[in-house]
């Protein structure tokens, strides 16, 4: 009997040949990266053990994203730990100009297909999507992994995802893993791998799969993770000897699931948990204060460009603010060479610099008591944002630039009719 993509990179970075779910494993980690809210926790873990020098510098990285450039006294010496640390060791740091949201700089320089990759930060899963077995752990057990190289897990049972079919314009691989994220609940996929295949997989960009994999942990996933094709292999200029690993034919799934793209159509996660999912045109015409495009979720190339399609030309809606941060500077770059930066600023929204902005409500784009926020971001907790008498709905990178344009929620199809 075979083994699942998830199986098979615990069972090599394990030195075993074989696992099974639930099989309690030591795997030797391939890439751990903190950022500068988890960092200086694992740092003072390190502190009190009384030893911190790393058991391999080549293989950390440390990622300033959350709070950049520094927002307080507080923050700056945060930020200062870390400069410290890493200037002591050598390790790979992403300071100030340099930095990007952690998730993405670690897909445009570091994941390969076939790691075994922890983060300080839950949605670390997101590498998944480029054929790594990647996931979230706790500050404290990074601090083990930075002294030992090697961290325990419970081989998860697998989920399979199989897309079909080809998406309709105006849909998009958020509206993908809101509806999946909808019909699971916020535990149904509770510490189990979720894989994703398919020939709607096959379709997508990678920009699209890791925004799918970004969310598996919304549904309580332990990973999301894509099968590496010559699209992976490319993304990740992929030049290694060592085999690379897909799941077996005959490969054992706790279950199935089918979904068939041509039937989606634009979603929305209403306030104020990622499972209240809903069809926009259900929820269509709710006013919106602020409007934020990016994230780890949707600060991609090729979410720019989707929203500039519908913001060029046009105008954000008095009474309604537009956010926007590419989240990396690749990204931005890019972007600002295609013209989608202009597009933005033209239409009367503001760019940023690469973090996390809005979306950890820490030092940009916070709101007030009552306030509405439309949002690429991946969660809409209770004070996700700021207040916690604010609401924040989470959509698409086209419906939050409809939903600019118009100054409330709104299907995009409307906007992008004439602009394929």
């Amino acid at each position: 009997m075979g083994m699942t993509i998830a199986e098979k990179i615990l069972a090599r970075a394990s030195g075993k040949s074989k696992v099974e779910p639930g099989e309690y494993v030591i795997g030797k980690i391939d890439l751990a990266m903190v950022h500068d809210l988890t960092g200086p926790l694992t740092l003072n873990v390190l502190k009190e053990v009384g030893y911190d020098r790393p058991w391999d510098r080549e293989k950390i990285v440390i990622i300033l994203d959350h709070q950049v450039p520094a927002n307080s006294t507080v923050t700056a010496s945060l930020h200062q730990q870390l400069r410290e640390y890493s200037n002591k060791y050598g390790i790979k740091f992403h300071d100030v100009g340099r930095q990007g949201v952690c998730h993405q700089i670690l897909a445009e320089n570091y994941v390969k297909p076939g790691m075994l990759v922890v983060g300080a930060d839950s949605h670390t899963c997101t590498l998944g999507a480029l054929g790594a077995f990647a996931t979230g752990i706790g500050s404290t057990e990074m601090a083990s992994v930075f002294l030992t190289g090697e961290l325990w897990f419970r081989v998860p049972e697998t989920i399979r995802f199989e897309l079909k079919g080809k998406l309709k314009q105006g849909v998009s691989a958020k509206d993908i893993i809101l509806y999946i994220i909808g019909k699971m609940g916020v535990d149904g996929a509770l510490y189990c791998a979720t894989e994703f295949t398919g020939d709607g997989v096959e379709r997508l960009s990678v920009d699209s799969r890791l925004t799918i994999c970004n969310m598996a942990i919304e549904m309580g996933g332990k990973t999301g993770i894509v099968n590496p094709d010559a699209k992976t292999l490319e993304y990740t200029k992929y030049t290694e000897s060592r085999e690379i690993l897909r799941s077996d034919s005959d490969a054992v799934y706790r279950s199935t699931i089918e979904v068939n793209l041509e039937d989606l159509v634009p979603q929305v996660a209403l306030p104020h948990s990622v499972d209240n999912v809903k069809p926009v045109s259900e929820v269509e015409g709710l006013e919106a204060d602020q409007v934020f495009i990016g994230s780890c979720t949707n600060g991609r190339l090729e979410d720019l460009e989707a929203a500039a399609k519908i913001l060029h030309g046009r105008k954000v809606k008095d009474g309604t603010r537009l956010i926007v941060i590419p989240a990396s500077p690749s990204v931005y770059i890019e972007a600002e060479r295609r013209g989608y930066i202009k597009t933005f600023i033209e239409a009367g929204g503001v760019v940023c610099n690469p973090n996390c902005g809005p979306c950890l409500g820490g030092h940009m784009g916070i709101l007030a008591d009552g306030e509405v926020c439309v949002s690429t971001s991946n969660r809409n907790f209770i004070g996700r944002m700021g207040s916690p008498k604010s609401k924040v709905y989470l959509v698409s990178p086209e419906t939050a630039a409809a939903t600019a344009v118009e100054g409330k929620l709104t299907d995009p199809l409307k906007y992008l009719r004439g602009r394929e």
